[in-house]
């Protein structure tokens, strides 16, 4: 089996490593997983995969090019396609990657870890929050997503979850006008940028130069004038697709 999606290696790894016979460069959990590298998750080496031979090549409908997916198809190869809009279709992907992809019994980890989401209690949503994607153009979080649908089990609010568009992209005074009392949305927004850091957990130090804050990020916070920020910030993280049909 050939993996294109970092969370999908991640399953099966858990399960039944030795399935994998190559996995993309992105591919960093579990660490010291050595299998054949096949190119970026955009960009994979088709060839490659191809003379891998594999029996199944897993793929996520965000996260891989279409383009790419019917070149794997053109060279013989089984291709699937997973995709997660929600947390209970999670559940029922992996279920098919692993049981009916893999041939493998049901994982207790996964049955664990739905039984937890289950009995967890659903705060009601008393905060906001932007959620940054991309960068050039700036794209964030919108409507049904998997990450948003976790948020809202998390009592966390998505500014975008209304809009008419899944990664919409937003000129950097759009959350402004959107609403001035953003700025707590904002700080949410950097945390999250930021790969989230747990209250108690103290913050890294800054390396020289840069930036304390994405221009997306002031410019959602503004300066208390109603002004939006400038100036050039970091890339956010991309977020990764969960995987699809």
């Amino acid at each position: 089996m050939v993996s294109l999606v970092p969370s999908l290696t991640e399953a099966v790894a858990a399960s039944a490593p030795e399935l994998l016979a190559g996995v993309t460069d992105w591919c960093s959990h579990p660490a010291g997983l050595d299998v054949p590298r096949i190119g970026g998750t955009k960009n994979p080496d088709v060839g490659r995969i191809a003379a891998l031979a594999p029996e199944l090549v897993i793929a996520n409908e965000e996260e891989n090019r279409p383009q790419d997916l019917d070149a794997l198809r053109a060279a013989g190869l089984s291709v699937l396609v997973t995709e997660v809009r929600t947390l209970d279709q999670a559940w029922r992907e992996l279920a098919r990657v692993l049981v009916t992809g893999c041939g493998l019994p049901r994982p207790e980890w996964l049955d664990a870890a739905e039984a937890a989401w289950r009995e967890l209690p659903v705060p009601a949503a008393e905060r906001t929050a932007v959620v940054p994607v991309w960068r050039r153009p700036w794209m964030v979080l919108g409507r049904d997503t998997f990450a948003g649908d976790v948020l809202s089990r998390l009592g966390v609010r998505n500014r975008y979850a209304d809009h008419t568009e899944r990664y919409p992209r937003i000129p950097l005074d759009e959350p402004q006008r959107r609403g001035r009392r953003s700025r707590g949305a904002a700080r949410r927004a950097l945390s999250l940028q930021r790969r989230g850091r747990p209250r108690g957990i103290p913050r890294p130090a800054r390396r020289a130069g840069q930036r304390p804050q994405s221009d997306l990020v002031r410019a959602v916070a503004g300066d208390g004038s109603g002004r939006a920020g400038t100036g050039a910030g970091r890339s956010p993280v991309r977020a990764r697709g969960t995987a699809t049909t």
